[in-house]
């Protein structure tokens, strides 16, 4: 296969297949969905033994379990996909939506429409279900998508198309609406970073070597996150019980997470009260603490806190803490050393929770509640592709909004300049 030619052409699909799309109706769109979650249902059987496939490979060449559990479509697995499915195609479509129709001196009327992007690429790792979600929520915000996924889930991905493809083309869209890398040659991934005559926006979904290669060489613009440095700074107006109960939820109701807390920060005045409190809370989770000189004159046992641990996500039960003089220190530590992604100020001080979320520069700032709230689902957006602690296009999570941009419009009645 000659991996130029080869991008090139679906590419060129791509961008053909975008232009239908961007005219479709919501009402096909949706029948669509359907059509793909009902092939998903039809063929399961196929799916599993394509994706035994790949779990067989990921055996031969020493996948951990964690690794193979991620790549693996069981029937929960399957449900999962068709539901999210269906879940798009409940939600609002916000491509055609006129906002802000004003009427000018000269009577024309001046608005913003909201568009698709266009062709949108997205590049993946182990997970199999990324590719019906990233071709769900592409399809439903108007969008052709380009498909790469990791080459150890190669046969799930290649099944998965299928029957999203099936779906489309039982409504009368395009194939290439979405398209699925066939080759797992690496030489494809650079090709697509640079496409930028077929593809409009690179999403990257995975670990943070991917993430960075992508940042490094891409010639499209992309929407991603690399870390997620989150912190909850605990204010010495705080509601100490609440605050207690959102810092243990924040680093330990899922570890493995970008929107998990990695730093607590505490008002050295409130801080003799609240951290042993937390520490025994901590403990029993068995989650290691590392903290500043001033948190070890409180928590002896607590291992001491390096520069390093300020940059570091965890992903894992560890969590570095440092007492700060006041609200102002804290802002100036998350500034610092934040990834801004998400963080948390706990008080009840009405002052202080506005000033926070207006200086704290993070895709999400929260008062009064976990990190662990930073998300598509919670923050109502149906469903998300991703996370952006970039500033632009997109920021915080993704989900159709976020899929599209805007362009003026305005309605005249035969006005002219003079």
């Amino acid at each position: 296969m000659n991996i130029t030619d080869y991008m090139q052409t679906v590419g060129q699909q791509a961008r053909a297949a975008a232009a239908v799309l961007a005219g479709a109706e919501t009402a096909v769109k949706n029948q669509a969905l359907h059509a793909m979650a009902d092939a998903i249902i039809a063929k399961t059987a196929w799916l599993k033994a394509e994706n035994a496939k790949d779990l067989a490979a990921g055996r031969d060449k020493g996948l951990d379990s964690a690794m193979l559990d991620r790549l693996t479509l069981n029937e929960k697995a399957l449900h999962t996909m068709v539901e999210g499915l269906r879940q798009v195609a409940a939600l609002a479509d916000p491509v055609g939506a006129i906002t802000d129709l004003s009427y000018r001196p000269t009577g024309i009327q001046v608005g913003k429409m909201r568009v698709p992007l266009g062709v949108i690429g997205i590049i993946y790792e182990s997970r199999p279900n990324v590719t019906v979600d990233a071709a769900s929520l592409c399809l439903k915000s108007g969008n052709a998508t380009i498909l790469r996924g990791g080459s150890e889930a190669i046969h799930s991905n290649r099944a998965i198309a299928a029957c999203v493809q099936e779906g489309l083309s039982a409504v009368g869209l395009p194939a290439a609406c979405v398209q699925v890398i066939e080759t797992t040659d690496r030489a494809a991934v650079g090709k697509l970073l640079r496409a930028k005559d077929y593809v409009d926006v690179i999403i990257p979904r995975g670990g943070k070597s991917l993430i960075e290669r992508v940042s490094q060489e891409s010639l499209i613009p992309v929407i991603k996150h690399l870390d997620g440095i989150c912190h909850v700074y605990i204010d010495d107006e705080a509601d100490l019980e609440k605050a207690v109960n959102v810092a243990l939820n924040a680093k330990t109701h899922r570890y493995g997470v970008c929107n998990a807390m990695e730093t607590l920060l505490v008002a050295d005045s409130v801080a003799a009260r609240v951290l042993p409190l937390l520490a025994e809370k901590y403990a029993e989770k068995g989650v290691e603490l590392r903290g500043c000189a001033k948190t070890r004159d409180i928590l002896p046992s607590a291992k001491p806190a390096t520069e390093e641990d300020w940059v570091t996500e965890y992903l894992a039960p560890i969590l570095s803490i440092r007492v700060v003089d006041d609200m102002q220190q804290a802002i100036e530590h998350i500034n610092q050393y934040g990834s801004h992604h998400t963080d948390t100020i706990m008080t009840q001080n009405y002052s202080k929770a506005r000033h926070f979320l207006r200086v704290v520069d993070s895709s999400s700032v929260i008062v009064n509640a976990s990190t662990r709230f930073a998300d598509g689902f919670e923050f109502g957006l149906g469903a998300e592709i991703g996370i952006s602690t970039d500033k632009l296009h997109a920021r915080g999570p993704v989900g159709l909004e976020g899929l599209t941009s805007q362009k003026f419009i305005v309605l005249g009645e035969g006005q002219i300049r003079v």
